[in-house]
C-alpha cells in the first residue's frame, strides 16, 4: 500500500496542480518556516498566532516547520484553537531531517502543498534569517552564523541564494501553469529589487522588508484574520494588508515599537522600473567624471539600511535631483519615479526610516564593496536586464 501510494503521489506531482476550476478553496497559504537557528523560539510563537486563526473552509493554512527544539521538520495544517503556549495543530506529516538550505526542499514543499491544498490562490512565505541578494559582510554578523542570501540552517551550513529562490519560483510557476500569487520573505532585508527581478516573470505581487526584521517576524493573526474573514480578497489587496499590518504591529501595536520597513511590490510593473534605470545607467555612463562623483554624493545622502550598500531606490532618485546633476536629464528622473510609484503597491516605514519608498537597490560607497560582490552581482536578472553593474563600475571610485 506505501508503494502504490507513492506512485500516485509522484504522479500527482508529475501532471501538476488542480486546475483553479477544481479548487475546493480560495487560497492556500504556504510557510516554509525554517527554525534550525537561533530564530527557532519565534517560530513556535508565530504558529500560534496563526493557529489563532486557524484554517477555514476557504482558506489553507499550511506550514512546513523546522525545529531545533522538536529536533525535526514537521508538516502541518494550522487549525484554530485556544492555546497560546503550544501548538496543537495536526502533523500530517513529520519528515525527519530536512535541509532546510536547500531549494529543492522548498519546491519539494511547494510542489506538495499545492498537490495536497489545492486553491484558486497561492501565498508562498519564506520564515527566516535573510541578508538581501547577497551574504553579510562578515561572518560575526548575527552571533556568529554567516547569512548568506535567505532560509540558514545551521545544521547543515547551507542556506538558499537569491538566484535559487528565483529558480523555485519559477520552476512552480512552469509547473502551475501560471504565476504564483504572492510571494512574501518574512526575512531581513529581502525587499530589493535585486530580488524581485529573479521572480519577475513567475510572481504577481511579492512583499519584503528593505531593513532588518525583529525576531517576532510578521504579526500572523491580524494578517491572516482578515482573509479568512473575506477570502476573495485579491493578491494586490493581500500584499497591502501584510505591509500595512506588520507596520502597524511594530508601531504601538502587538508587537510593541520598533523601526521596520515593510513593501509589497506588483511584479508586473517590473518592466517599467528596468527600463527606467537602463536610461539612468546610459546617462551615468556618458558623463564626466566630476558628475559622477555628484552621483556617488547622492547615494551617500540618500537613506540606507543596515546593509550602506543598500539603498532605497526612491530616495537615490531624490537626491540625484538635490545634487542638480545637469548631465542627467530630469526626464530620466521623472520617468523613473513614475515607474517606481506604480511598481511599489504600498510601503510602510516606522521610526527612522521616514524617507524610505519601498524598495532597494545595490549601491556600494568604496571600491572594495564593489569588487568583492561584483562578479556575482553580474549573475542577476536585474543587471543583465539594466547593466547598473556597469553604472557603478563609474561611479564608485
Amino acid at each position: 500500500m506505501k508503494r502504490i501510494f507513492a506512485l500516485a503521489f509522484l504522479l500527482a506531482l508529475s501532471i501538476g496542480a488542480q486546475s483553479a476550476s477544481a479548487a475546493d478553496k480560495e487560497w492556500t497559504f504556504l510557510l516554509y518556516l525554517n527554525g534550525n537557528n537561533n530564530l527557532d523560539s519565534f517560530g513556535k510563537l508565530n504558529i500560534n498566532q496563526m493557529e489563532a486563526v486557524g484554517s477555514s473552509d476557504a482558506v489553507n493554512l499550511v506550514v512546513q516547520w523546522a525545529s531545533i527544539d522538536n529536533g525535526d521538520v514537521r508538516r502541518l495544517l494550522v487549525q484554530k484553537d485556544s492555546d497560546t503556549s503550544n501548538v496543537t495543530s495536526p502533523v500530517v506529516q513529520n519528515m525527519g531531517s530536512v535541509d532546510m538550505g536547500d531549494a529543492k526542499s522548498l519546491e519539494d514543499f511547494i510542489k506538495w502543498g499545492v498537490t495536497a491544498y489545492p486553491a484558486k490562490h497561492y501565498f508562498v512565505a519564506v520564515w527566516d534569517h535573510g541578508s538581501g541578494w547577497r551574504a553579510a559582510h562578515e561572518a560575526s554578523v548575527n552571533g556568529g552564523m554567516h547569512i548568506t542570501d535567505i532560509s540558514w540552517d545551521d545544521n547543515t551550513g547551507h542556506s538558499i541564494t537569491t538566484k535559487q529562490l528565483g529558480d523555485v519560483m519559477n520552476d512552480v510557476s512552469k509547473w502551475l501553469g501560471r504565476k504564483i500569487d504572492v510571494y512574501g520573505s518574512d526575512a531581513c532585508l529581502m525587499g530589493m529589487a535585486e530580488v524581485a527581478g529573479e521572480m519577475k516573470s513567475s510572481v504577481a505581487y511579492f512583499v519584503g522588508s528593505q531593513d532588518l526584521e525583529p525576531g517576532a517576524g510578521w504579526p500572523y493573526t491580524e494578517f491572516l484574520a482578515p482573509l479568512v474573514a473575506d477570502p476573495s480578497m485579491s493578491a494586490k489587496d493581500l500584499s497591502a494588508r501584510l505591509t500595512a499590518e506588520y507596520a502597524k504591529s511594530y508601531d504601538g501595536g502587538s508587537n510593541g515599537n520598533d523601526n521596520v520597513t515593510m513593501a509589497s511590490y506588483d511584479l508586473g510593473r517590473y518592466d517599467a522600473v528596468k527600463n527606467a534605470v537602463i536610461k539612468l545607467t546610459a546617462e551615468v555612463n556618458h558623463m564626466p567624471d566630476a558628475a559622477r562623483k555628484k552621483v556617488l554624493a547622492a547615494a551617500e545622502a540618500a537613506q540606507s539600511f543596515s546593509y550602506s550598500d543598500y539603498v532605497d531606490l526612491g530616495d537615490f532618485l531624490k537626491q540625484i535631483s538635490a545634487q542638480q546633476i545637469r548631465e542627467i536629464d530630469s526626464r530620466v528622473i521623472d520617468e523613473a519615479n513614475a515607474a517606481l510609484g506604480q511598481f511599489v503597491v504600498l510601503s510602510k516605514n516606522t521610526g527612522s526610516f521616514a524617507a524610505a519608498t519601498g524598495a532597494s537597490i545595490w549601491i556600494p560607497k568604496d571600491t572594495s564593496t564593489l569588487n568583492q560582490y561584483l562578479a556575482s552581482y553580474k549573475t542577476l536578472q536585474w543587471d543583465t536586464d539594466t547593466r547598473w553593474s556597469s553604472a557603478l563600475s563609474q561611479f564608485v571610485k
